[in-house]
């Protein structure tokens, strides 16, 4: 088992509660449209159409491993996760962090996905280790269980710091908008140190790297106000935040959007939990 552990002093932010990533289902009415350019690989060329079809294959092979936990395989038919993955560019042998891992839904995924040749840094934020014990021994066990998977606690000020090697990717699922959550007993981000984060996940990436966002909809031009009472976020706030820290926008999906989702009640009411409208970024540092 490969487990690292920062421990911050209280410059503590916040990731999606492990609550979110359980029980949370994905998104209905997918029209699946996407705009995107061909995703590089570890070399310096676009992967051909047969290349593309093997990690496809792949991929979606991981999402189908009958070892992954039954709630996690039944919340795949909402989620999209291989095609998440395929929309992301992920090949066998990458690095890859999965940030604000949660319970590890992602990350058990992407372990099969990038293979024995690859790693997948998971990461939780220290209040969620602190606050959500199942959560941190899920990841702890993922761990051990999978000898490709580095599992490792920081804070936004830190991180990075679990990753000793140059990524070929990063997920945020979910996570976003919580940098913005205010909680008690735990001081929330400036837009500054919001960046400074982003801009640490950018110097983690290679050069020509990418970083896959989803988060929750908010209502378009209403920022950050939805963040505490709904857990929602606008999303042009988060791509001003992003690119502020050098992406560049590689691609947006379609695949978790749901026009039945009016964005004005909470991501957990019963109504539409697990069925929220999201937003789905692929952004890349610029070779």
């Amino acid at each position: 088992m490969r487990y690292l552990i920062s421990l911050m002093a209280a410059f503590a932010i916040a990731a999606c509660t492990p609550a979110d990533d359980a029980p949370d289902t994905g998104d209905a009415t997918m029209d699946g449209s996407e705009t995107e350019d061909a995703a590089t690989g570890s070399g310096d060329s676009a992967p051909g159409p047969g290349d593309q079809a093997e990690y496809a294959n792949a991929n979606q092979a991981a999402v189908n491993d009958a070892a992954r936990p039954e709630q996690d395989r039944a919340r795949d038919a909402t989620r999209h996760p291989a095609e998440i993955l395929n929309f992301a560019g992920v090949e066998p042998g990458w690095a890859v962090a999965d940030i604000g891992s949660g319970g590890g839904y992602y990350t058990r995924i992407l372990s099969r996905a990038v293979g024995a040749n690859g790693t997948v840094y998971a990461h939780n934020y220290q209040w969620v280790a602190d606050r959500f014990p199942n959560a941190d021994t899920a990841l702890t066990a993922i761990a051990g269980e999978y000898d490709n998977v580095d599992y490792y606690v920081a804070t936004a000020a830190d991180v990075m710091s679990g990753v000793d090697t140059p990524l070929d990717a990063a997920f945020i699922v979910l996570g976003y908008h919580d940098l913005i959550w205010q909680q008690p007993d735990i001081q929330t981000l400036t837009r500054e140190e919001r960046i400074a984060s982003n801009r640490q996940i950018y110097d983690a990436l290679r050069p020509g790297g990418v970083l896959i966002v989803i988060d929750h909809h908010a209502e378009d031009g209403s920022m950050d106000r939805d963040v505490d009472a709904f857990h929602r976020i606008d999303e042009a706030m988060v791509r001003e935040e992003i690119e502020a820290a050098g992406f560049r926008l590689d691609g947006e999906s379609g695949l978790l959007s749901n026009v039945e989702d009016t964005r004005d009640i909470g991501v957990f009411d019963p109504s539409i939990r697990g069925r929220t409208d999201r937003f789905v970024l692929r952004y890349r540092k610029p070779n």
